[in-house]
């Protein structure tokens, strides 16, 4: 077996990383936490990471963070 370039290793890291990252962050946020314990857990260089993002893990389309009205903000 040839051995692997630095560079594709280091290419393959990044790549793990920023999906990783990404899918913890939105586990994290959903309160998944069965996701979150094994999206750290399980290596599987982006795969399941990928599938959780686009399959499991979609934001709700009417989720938004909910903070002061605007009419509540205005001066009276």
């Amino acid at each position: 077996m040839p051995p692997i370039s630095s560079e594709l290793l280091l290419a393959l890291i990044a790549w793990t990383l920023a999906w990783k990252g990404f899918a913890l962050w939105r586990a994290a946020k959903r309160n998944d936490k069965a996701w979150y314990v094994a999206l750290l857990i399980f290596g599987t260089a982006g795969i399941l990471e990928a599938f959780y993002l686009f399959v499991f893990g979609k934001e709700k389309k009417n989720a938004h963070v909910s903070g002061p009205s605007r009419s509540s903000l205005k001066k009276k």
